[in-house]
């Protein structure tokens, strides 16, 4: 895969359409690959999907819902782990696997943003598990942020390593092998729980 190919990611957050589309517009997106697992929003209806396909389409935006492929929210019960999804099992899946190949091939023709509700990319299994597997077949990843301006993944994992408190450099560790213990850090905190697989697990 050429790395030629730079793939965006956004959360809808809690912003008005029209900012959305904004964020969008700038960056030259044409296309929207949903990873929600659910794509819906009590408490933003305007980006419950038919509603965003429809705004989109007005201003000639593509829409692919890819929340069964690249959900963080598995119906896979070996991807859990006391009942919280581990991102690496997930990653392995078959239909995980496709869903990337899906978003490759449909970067072939359009500039695609994955998008998922959280604001902050480092709160959102797009940045820590879909985005990682995208650079691994040679992909850029850029983060929209919400107040416009953008990130790169590298940009993105060194706020990462602060957060969590490791080193941006170690004596001991390769760089990756830091960003892969932060993500794992981060992980803790932010996977996702189902309690029937944890009520199975405990039973």
């Amino acid at each position: 895969m050429s790395d030629s190919i730079t793939i965006y990611t956004v959360g809808h957050s809690t912003h008005t359409v029209e900012k959305f589309l904004d964020l969008l517009e700038r960056n030259g997106v044409t296309a929207i690959a949903d990873v929600r697992s659910s794509p819906y929003s009590r408490h933003n209806p305007q980006f419950n999907k038919d509603a965003l396909s429809a705004e989109l389409k007005k201003r000639g935006i593509a829409y692919a819902f890819l929340g069964k492929e690249l959900g963080a929210r598995s119906d896979d019960p070996s991807c859990y782990e006391g009942g919280k999804v581990r991102y690496d099992r997930l990653a392995r899946t078959s239909v995980f696997k496709a869903g990337i190949e899906r978003v490759l091939s449909g970067a072939q023709k359009y500039r695609i943003a994955l998008m998922c509700a959280e604001k902050e990319p480092l709160d959102c299994h797009r940045t820590l598990l879909v985005s990682r597997a995208l650079e691994q077949c040679g992909v850029s990843i850029v983060h929209i942020l919400a107040d416009g301006s953008t990130e790169t993944q590298a940009q993105t994992m060194s706020r990462l390593l602060d957060l969590v408190g490791l080193p941006q450099m170690d004596l001991f560790h390769s760089r990756d092998e830091l960003v892969t213990m932060a993500c794992k850090l981060r992980e803790e905190r932010i996977a996702y729980v189902d309690e029937t697989f944890a009520e199975r697990e405990r039973s």
